[in-house]
């Protein structure tokens, strides 16, 4: 899953100016991607390969919310109420009704998101200078990659590969789009 455009430069210049609150934003992603891979085991209780792998995956977001959140807190931050991501909430506007394939692109999108993340944690550890939290970065960019292709796994083990080709097609077009109209903040997207 290749995303269909790159980041503006101009979102690592905001992120920089206001680290504080992109800190905040990357916890409550974390914390939300747990969630969801939870979410995932409950709705599709019978599908064995993906309740292992949502686990482990929902394990790992909540290690990475920790991690985070010892960042958050280090700076003297608090962490603040749940809000709606402006982003994630227009792709899930594109589910389809029907059980598969409404399945089929929940992991989809799921894997979108990860690749958006993956290029844009990418780009923090970038533009940070050597230290800690860069490395800490370039590792949860590693991480967002190996989750951008377990979906793209799971897309497959489920469906079959031209359905899952066509469908991503159509999502990773619609993510340029969101991208593109969506205003730059110092959030993950």
């Amino acid at each position: 899953m290749r995303l269909r455009s790159s980041t503006s430069p101009l979102w690592i210049e905001r992120v920089l100016k206001d680290f504080d609150s992109f800190l905040l934003d990357h916890a409550a992603c974390e914390r939300k991607a747990s969630a969801t891979a939870m979410s995932l085991v409950a709705h599709y209780p019978d599908r064995a390969e993906l309740v292992r792998a949502m686990i482990e995956l929902a394990q790992e977001e909540l290690q990475h919310f920790a991690e985070v959140y010892q960042r958050v807190s280090e700076r003297g931050l608090v962490l603040g109420a749940d809000s709606k991501d402006p982003y994630v909430g227009r792709l899930i506007r594109e589910y389809r009704d029907g059980s598969g394939s409404y399945f089929l692109d929940r992991l989809l999108v799921a894997g979108i998101v990860e690749a958006r993340g993956c290029e844009r944690f990418g780009l923090v550890a970038e533009a940070l200078p050597a230290g800690p939290m860069k490395d800490f970065y370039r590792d949860i960019a590693s991480s967002e990659a190996r989750h951008r292709g377990l979906f793209a796994r799971l897309a497959r083990v489920y469906f079959d590969e031209e359905t899952v080709t066509r469908r991503a097609d159509e999502l990773l077009d619609v993510e340029a789009r969101v991208i593109a109209e969506l205003p730059l903040r110092a959030a993950v997207h």
